[in-house]
């Protein structure tokens, strides 16, 4: 019986977000291009039948247990069990900027609920899983159905997509954002038109933007720097809310030769985009 298994929890980019309304519920209505990079964080999921409970190895910096997504996803997995479960000692290794738009929290959550319905051998399937995802948040059945996708609603409304994976240059500025503040600014562009499913996925979405991007510009001038910088590269956007931004690069060697450049004082990394999950490539592994 496998009692510890290690996962991948990647990065996701939202190549283009657009924002078309505002719901009755108050929350955006979005139209928005997901796929995963090959890169993120790492979660050890370790079984304790001698010690029951759900843990984390080591609190998160910032982030109080009982608010941390990683252990709201385990306990949100633990309640549909039809018995007792052995205990769970969560390890994390970070990577992923928090507050940087790429999914972090939400990666780590469904990474956790793939995991953990994998050792304690539950077989719920992923349509339960990605609803189970949603309660905890937007982004989560983007990661637990682990393909490319064309997201709609909040963002939980998926149709598989194939944009190209390309490598990527991402920053991100020193500054942390407030999603809260950019969705509630003032200046929002709240009304772009409603796009058509099909044209997203032929893979050129340099014609669309993110709508987010001229508010966090504006309040936040670490953004605005590092974005004219990297526009000297190519075309370059936020992804999500931010603080986050990157540029597509046909080739490894290019992303690397511009990633070497970067001003002093700023961090990231380069990596692929790729449109079937790490996590799932990995879980397939241990099938």
């Amino acid at each position: 019986m496998t009692t510890a298994i290690t996962l991948p929890s990647p990065a996701k980019l939202n190549l283009f977000l657009h924002i078309i309304g505002r719901r009755p519920d108050g929350h955006h209505e979005l139209q928005t291009l997901f796929q995963f990079l090959d890169y993120g964080d790492d979660i050890t999921l370790s079984l304790t039948p001698e010690q029951p409970g759900i843990r984390l190895e080591r609190p998160v910096n910032g982030v109080a247990d009982e608010d941390n997504l990683i252990i709201r996803a385990a306990r949100a997995l633990a309640k549909k069990a039809p018995c007792e479960l052995p205990g769970v000692t969560i390890a994390i290794t970070k990577r992923l900027p928090m507050g940087g738009g790429l999914g972090g929290g939400s990666s780590n959550a469904a990474t956790t609920l793939l995991g953990l319905n994998h050792l304690w051998k539950l077989g719920i399937g992923l349509d339960e899983l990605a609803e189970t995802g949603l309660a905890l948040g937007a982004d989560v059945p983007v990661f637990v159905r682990g393909h490319a996708a064309f997201g709609e609603g909040v963002g939980e409304k998926l149709t598989p997509a194939f944009p190209p994976e390309d490598w990527f240059v991402v920053l991100k500025p020193a500054c942390d954002i407030n999603t809260g503040k950019i969705f509630s600014a003032q200046g929002l562009t709240r009304n772009t038109p409603r796009i058509r499913i099909a044209p997203a996925f032929e893979g050129d979405a340099s014609r669309y933007r993110n709508d987010c991007e001229d508010v966090v510009r504006r309040l936040y001038p670490d953004v605005k720097q590092s974005m004219e910088w990297l526009t000297q590269f190519g075309p370059a956007r936020l992804t999500g809310t931010g603080a986050c931004i990157f540029g597509r690069f046909p080739t490894e060697s290019a992303a690397r030769i511009i990633w070497e450049s970067k001003p002093s004082g700023i961090t990231g990394f380069v990596a692929q985009g790729v449109n079937v999950s790490p996590l799932h490539q990995k879980l397939t592994e241990l099938e």
